[in-house]
């Protein structure tokens, strides 16, 4: 079989740091699953996780070796988030039962989710915040930092925004919190895990084909972050039939 000229393109390494961060915390509370704790945490920051937390262990630890960086400036802060998160999980637990009621749904497996955190701009120092509840995977309600209200997704959740709505403390809280707390967690967690979170490296690329007959393969490795697309262009027109991608996989060093 003649070989048409091939060309491989990886793309969604940005060549540049990224002008605006994030910081996501992702609280699970979950009802009759098998084999998965009652209550986990997750924080990313630039969609990279940073540290866990659940109920089996009971302790928010670390997944990054320089997120240990900031007890240097803070010996408790893990084991004070740590005190902080049983609390949390204590009241994820008991308001995943409240919701069940509420939505007529006792029995099953249910998951009680909020996602809470903010983004920031170290351009502009403008920053922004978010705050979500959802309920079996469907958005529940939803936190509008510009107007101070929240936004019910469901009917459900209408007396609950009628409650925190009229709570002007609760309100106020929250707006410091997205708005000042959370950008100032941020700002730190940029500063010790700069080098980390701004690598990236581009891939060594192979095209491999064992016999004339067999199929092209192109393989990228090497590259950092994950974000990335491969694929086929022939006389600039990228190419889509008989092409198979395979998956993105972690490489011993950190890369993909």
């Amino acid at each position: 079989m003649q070989l048409f000229l091939a060309l491989c393109f990886l793309l969604g390494i940005p060549s540049g740091a990224p002008d605006i961060h994030s910081l996501k915390v992702f609280y699970t509370g979950a009802s009759n699953v098998p084999n998965f704790p009652e209550f986990v945490t997750v924080t990313l920051v630039d969609e990279v996780q940073i540290d866990h937390y659940d109920s089996s262990t009971r302790r928010k630890v670390p997944t990054q070796d320089w997120a240990n960086k900031i007890t240097e400036e803070d010996p408790t802060y893990y084991e004070r988030f740590t005190q902080t998160l049983m609390g949390i999980q204590q009241w994820f637990k008991a308001n995943l039962e409240i919701l069940k009621q509420r939505l007529n749904q006792t029995g099953g497996v249910h998951i009680f989710q909020l996602m809470s955190g903010c983004e920031w701009d170290d351009e502009t120092d403008e920053v922004n915040g978010f705050r979500k509840f959802g309920f079996d995977g469907e958005d529940f309600l939803v936190y509008d930092l510009k107007t101070e209200t929240w936004i019910a997704k469901v009917q459900q959740a209408v007396p609950t925004k009628h409650r925190l709505d009229n709570n002007k403390a609760v309100m106020a809280h929250w707006k410091h919190y997205h708005t000042t707390v959370c950008p100032d967690l941020l700002k730190k967690y940029v500063k010790f895990g700069r080098s980390s979170l701004m690598r990236k490296d581009l891939p060594s690329v192979s095209l491999l084909q064992k016999t004339p007959s067999s199929p092209l393969t192109c393989h990228a490795t090497g590259f950092y972050p994950d974000r990335a697309d491969l694929f086929w262009k022939k006389d600039e027109e990228e190419l889509h039939e008989d092409v198979v991608k395979g998956e993105i996989l972690p490489n011993h060093d950190g890369s993909f």
